[in-house]
């Protein structure tokens, strides 16, 4: 196996979720392997070390959201931001993670070669500014994508017309720091989805008032704050098995839930919109704020602690609008309605500017793939047509991340498994142009959020038969992993065959 400090059998990208769990499959199931990960930033932590707005929190139960290899064992349901990274730094340094990440390695570009059988990372070495001090060059045959599907850098680009006349201060949730004062001042959050509706309970304790402005409505559902269920199963019997019973009860709960919603949506509907009811003030106009055009989970579902949200709502100083802008002014928004909203700062929570392999060109065989990937389908939600021995990690977005990710990083080491075992080199999605023609083309989040709709061209393509598909749910994607066949839909080549083609 590789031993050098430039050459490892593994290399994954990304210290964030996904990636510090991609090294615990990767060192459990295949441990004669040296891997490394290759993190841009100073920390463990991904988007969870990224993002500093008020109030970002998981919006997921933690039992699911965390690793079940490494049980939550805090009580509190849906955790903060900086309780989550500390979660995952406790995490790699339990199983000796924390020593096979290199930080402050930025990859710029990631070049397969078939005559050399492997991949070739260009890497920037940075500071803490991000000034470059070194660039290094490092190879693998087998390559774990886990940096995410969208831009740290670069927000979703939304066009506000007027909003260059505003006097106040304008701010988009990704970029908050603590330079940004808010206390006691009149806030507008341009936004229905998960950053606001985390955003308005946060800044209504001490704000003069926020107000949520929406074009149009999302379902939000309450979980509790706390799990109960975890410490109560810790009192007789070890903390292992009690987080692994706790993880089986929340997945089967929730891939009931989402089941239902998605197969029954006009009962599902019936169900959010009457519990957002029960919590909204008597009177509240809920079939014009809370009583969305689509079906649930054809948009995410945002959840929140204990009804925090609609607890924030009932008060005196938050409200919700829903309405098109006509104009932003020098002091606050004039609506299509007429009506004028005051505010000394405007928040845009319009979404996240989605992309695959940020800022890293990947080239194959010399042929740059970046601009291509939205004409490529993906193979059982894990790796890409026509690239080779490379994984995508990414997570449910209808579903809790983890699970998603933990399924396809297992099946990505079921590729690399089948390929050793037969003596196989390269491993590659593969349809010939007759199947390719017969193949419907649909998009592989079929989520219909503006900010996912506008970037599809960016997104690879599936077809939802055979191989060519993102799984939606843990069970769907499992029972592929354990019963589907790797060699469908997968071209396994040897180092000679290679050679001679």
């Amino acid at each position: 196996m590789a031993s050098d400090d430039s050459t490892f059998d593994i290399i994954i990208t990304g210290a964030g979720l996904s990636g510090i769990n991609a090294a615990y499959l990767l060192q459990s199931e295949l441990p004669n392997h040296s891997f490394i990960i290759l993190e841009s930033r100073d920390h463990i932590g991904g988007t969870w070390a990224f993002w500093k707005y008020p109030g970002i929190r998981s919006d997921s139960a933690m039992a699911l959201f965390g690793f079940p290899w490494y049980p939550w064992t805090k009580d509190i349901n849906m955790a903060d931001a900086h309780l989550i990274k500390k979660y995952m730094e406790d995490a790699a340094a339990s199983q000796g993670i924390d020593k096979k990440i290199r930080f402050n390695h930025r990859v710029t570009s990631e070049s397969w070669s078939s005559e050399e059988q492997r991949w070739t990372l260009h890497v920037d070495v940075t500071s803490g500014d991000g000034t470059v001090l070194e660039k290094k060059i490092f190879k693998t045959p087998w390559l774990v994508n886990a940096t995410g599907y969208y831009s740290y850098e670069k927000p979703r680009s939304t066009v506000i017309p007027g909003i260059e006349r505003f006097q106040g201060e304008v701010v988009h949730p990704q970029f908050w720091n603590d330079e940004v004062q808010y206390d006691n001042k009149r806030i507008l959050i341009i936004g229905s989805g998960a950053t606001a509706i985390t955003l308005l309970p946060a800044l209504a304790k001490t704000a003069k008032h926020v107000t949520m402005l929406q074009r149009s409505p999302s379902y939000v559902y309450s979980l509790p704050a706390r799990d109960e269920l975890q410490p109560f199963m810790e009192r007789f019997m070890p903390i292992q098995w009690a987080g692994k019973i706790n993880w089986c009860i929340r997945m089967v709960a929730e891939t009931l839930f989402v089941q239902l919603l998605l197969n029954f949506p006009n009962w599902g509907r019936k169900l959010v919109v009457d519990e957002m009811r029960r919590q909204l003030p008597k009177g509240f106009d809920v079939d014009k704020h809370f009583n969305p055009r689509y079906k649930p989970f054809e948009q995410r579902v945002c959840l929140c602690p204990q009804g925090d949200f609609f607890k924030a709502l009932c008060g005196p100083n938050a409200s919700v609008v829903t309405d098109h802008i006509e104009t932003v002014t020098e002091d606050g928004i004039l609506l299509k309605s007429g009506e004028t909203l005051e505010a000394d700062m405007i928040i845009t929570a319009t979404g996240l500017y989605m992309v695959l392999l940020n800022k890293i060109d990947v080239f194959v065989d010399d042929v740059r793939i970046n601009d291509t990937i939205g004409q490529r389908y993906m193979w059982n939600g894990v790796m890409l047509e026509g690239i080779p021995n490379t994984g995508v990690i990414t997570g449910y977005v209808a579903a809790t991340w983890t699970p998603g990710a933990s399924t396809r990083t297992r099946q990505f080491i079921k590729v690399i498994k089948h390929a050793e075992k037969t003596g196989a080199t390269i491993a590659t999605p593969y349809i010939d142009e007759a199947e390719r023609a017969r193949l419907p083309k649909k998009p592989c989040i079929p989520n219909s959020s503006t900010y996912i709709t506008e970037v599809r061209d960016r997104l690879p393509l599936v077809a939802n038969v055979g191989p060519w598909r993102n799984g939606k749910n843990w069970l769907e994607d499992t029972i592929r992993l354990w019963f589907g066949w790797v060699t469908t839909g997968m071209r396994f080549t040897s180092w000679n065959r290679a050679k001679s083609d």
